[in-house]
């Protein structure tokens, strides 16, 4: 029989990870870097939960024996191009008959199989209290165009730990900011590739003193990266974080905006102006969609912006704190970058108080 394995030995087992559960399930959330390998299709694995309501869990599971069964040989054969060496981890919702079934027919078939104790929810469980983890962090705040998600690649390119909301919610946090990249994940997968993230992060996890630890840089967002959620748990710790601001000029704010915007097509720049039509103003809603129009994106850019400034300020009021800024005008990415790592080593307190303190 297939050895169940407790989560942390699970994740850090050997072998690809088969998801078991229906695409319909995997899709919504799964375990980053799991394969798709269902028992049941969606419709099949409907058919026999309704038979387990109707009939029965006897008549549910021969109903389950007669869909997979024809399956046994094709999963076999999909088992071995993923797994050479025939060592594999499977799991299903709970733990339950689908990944016992299939590490059962795998095993017969030749290979080590081991599953998840408790499942794809015990992984969930594992996600919450991941999240939960406290960590030192930085977060680097700056008006929209300054550049952050720029600086925060350089910071990673030096070797800083960093964290990317934005990168793995497939968004740039604005209204504009699903132009021009791939489809965001769910909110429930999103929380599944932050903490794997986190989890890889450094921390007190690693045994280091206050004082030898390097925060962990993080951009300033909202509660919601487009239609993702940044989990309650890293928010809480976000809230309370030192922020650091770098500071650029308009133009080259505007500068940046349409580098990045300009190979994006009039009619979802104009969408997402209409998205912020209430909050920009309609004449000035409608100057900028006149402009996006005509191709003067720059004149655009700088209407909208006043938007997004605004709501910016709004913000450091709200927070009712000082926060120091560092003038990163003229600087490309990796200066910047590196400006900031100095700014912490130069000072001889714990890095996270030395940002705050400015």
């Amino acid at each position: 029989m297939p050895k169940p394995l407790d989560i942390n030995g699970f994740l850090q087992g050997s072998g690809p990870i088969l998801d078991v559960r229906s695409p319909g399930e995997y899709e919504h959330g799964h375990i980053p870097g799991a394969v798709s390998f269902p028992l049941f299709t969606d419709d099949e694995r409907a058919q026999v939960g309704t038979c387990y309501k109707q009939v029965g869990r006897e008549a549910a599971v021969e109903l389950g024996f007669d869909i997979a069964g024809p399956k046994c040989g094709e999963f076999i054969r999909a088992a071995k191009a993923l797994s050479p060496d025939r060592r594999l981890r499977v799991h299903c919702w709970r733990g339950g008959m689908r990944s016992g079934g299939m590490g059962w027919i795998l095993e017969l078939a030749g290979f080590t199989v081991h599953t998840l104790e408790g499942g794809y929810k015990a992984y969930r469980c594992w996600v919450r209290e991941t999240l939960a983890t406290p960590k030192p962090i930085v977060i680097l705040g700056g008006m929209t165009g300054s550049g952050k998600t720029q600086i925060l690649h350089a910071l990673a390119d030096l070797g800083e730990p960093v964290l990317d909301l934005e990168g793995l919610a497939n968004h740039r946090g604005s209204s504009y900011g699903a132009l021009l990249l791939p489809p965001q994940p769910s909110t429930e997968h999103y929380e599944n590739l932050l903490a794997g993230q986190w989890a890889r992060l450094p921390g007190d996890s690693q045994g280091l003193a206050p004082k030898e630890q390097r925060p962990i840089w993080l951009e300033a967002e909202s509660r919601r990266v487009g239609t993702c959620r940044i989990p309650g748990e890293l928010f809480a710790q976000m809230e309370t974080a030192p922020t650091v601001e770098v500071v650029r000029s308009l133009d080259e704010r505007l500068d940046l905006l349409v580098d990045i915007y300009g190979e994006a097509d009039t009619v979802g720049l104009v969408d997402a102006t209409e998205r912020i039509r209430k909050r920009l103003g309609g004449d000035r809603t409608q100057t900028a969609v006149t402009h996006i129009q005509s191709g003067d994106l720059r004149t655009a850019c700088a209407i909208i912006l006043d938007y997004y400034d605004r709501a910016y300020r709004y913000d450091l009021e709200r927070r009712g704190k000082v926060i120091p800024q560092v003038d990163i005008a003229g600087l490309s990415p990796q200066v910047s970058a590196q400006l900031l790592i100095d700014k912490l080593s130069h000072l001889h307190s714990d890095p996270v108080d030395a940002v705050a303190a400015g």
